[in-house]
């Protein structure tokens, strides 16, 4: 107990010696003039910017509001620094059926209805400068919807060796509703755009779905799955064709069938078949052009493959009567 007593006693000597107590003075003099600034500076005209939430009340239980209203109000007073620092908002109301125009299925709240609202809560001297945003709508239906398939937006780009595949959501269509007039022009919804660089393992993604003005989609997130594949140079035997020839001539190729080769991915390659593609003669450029080899043409090929071409870009031939 003495060693407390001595402690204190050491402290209030500390502070009350002369040296401190003109710290002491100095404290004192340096506060009651921060006092005094706070004073001056509460006592001047000023601006202060306030968020005052927003409510919708009163939406009957069968509507599905598909546009929300803004959930906060931006309201900028002038005001002296004593009465501004006083306000503490409460939340604006507005009640559904004021505003709802049911063949529209929109809802537009006047700012004038805004304005009034905020200067109920303001004393006589404050004065509203600025409110954000300017508008106020909303958006809304009876539970008409319709399901649409979810569509890629944005680029995907492979190493050398690989190619894009294909892509996947889960799920692969999402629920919307909206006005009926919105439902009958909406086919498809996006994505919110999506980049990828240098892909070459399968990469699974949770995406936003872009949002629509005045429309809700159910998921508002679905997952994404990009499948890269490995490409590689195939080759398969295609039977050489003729076309415009007369009905009373026969043309022979030496050899019958060429090699056709192209880049495909190695997934796909199982299901390319021979007579997926076509190539052919045609009678009338030979005819046009009579040589010793008639010149062969690739008119068409798989759709998943690419760079296809012809081992040989002519062939021997015969022309036989019937």
């Amino acid at each position: 107990m003495h060693s407390v007593w001595n402690i204190l006693r050491s402290v209030r000597n500390f502070l009350f010696s002369g040296l401190n107590k003109e710290f002491l003075i100095f404290l004192f003099f340096l506060a009651l003039s921060g006092v005094f600034w706070l004073m001056m500076t509460l006592n001047e005209t000023m601006e202060r910017e306030y968020d005052i939430p927003v409510r919708l009340v009163g939406t009957p239980r069968n509507a599905v509001i598909t546009g929300d209203i803004p959930d906060t109000v931006r309201v900028t007073v002038r005001d002296k620094g004593f009465t501004l620092v006083t306000y503490n908002f409460r939340p604006l109301t507005f009640r559904f059926g004021n505003y709802a125009d049911e063949s529209e299925g929109q809802g537009l709240i006047p700012l004038a209805d805004v304005q009034k609202q905020v200067v109920q809560q303001l004393y006589g001297s404050s004065k509203i400068m600025q409110i954000k945003p300017g508008k106020f709508d909303f958006y809304f239906t009876y539970g008409a919807s319709k399901k649409v398939p979810v569509v890629f937006r944005g680029k995907i780009t492979t190493t050398k060796s690989y190619y894009l595949a294909h892509t996947e959501f889960y799920p692969p269509m999402v629920t919307v509703y909206a006005n009926k007039r919105q439902l009958d022009q909406l086919q498809t919804v996006q994505i919110e755009p999506f980049h990828y660089r240098n892909l070459q393992d399968t990469i699974r993604q949770n995406v936003r779905i872009q949002k629509i003005r005045g429309v809700k989609i159910v998921p508002s997130f679905v997952r994404l799955a990009v499948y890269p594949d490995v490409l590689t140079e195939e080759s398969v035997e295609v039977p050489v064709t003729a076309i415009n020839m007369p009905p009373d001539m026969v043309l022979r190729t030496f050899p019958s069938r060429v090699t056709v080769r192209f880049t495909i991915g190695a997934s796909l390659f199982r299901t390319i078949k021979p007579s997926q593609f076509k190539v052919v003669v045609d009678y009338n450029d030979l005819s046009e052009n009579p040589s010793d080899k008639c010149k062969l043409q690739l008119r068409s090929v798989p759709r998943s493959v690419s760079k296809a071409h012809l081992d040989m870009e002519s062939v021997d031939y015969l022309l036989e009567q019937q």
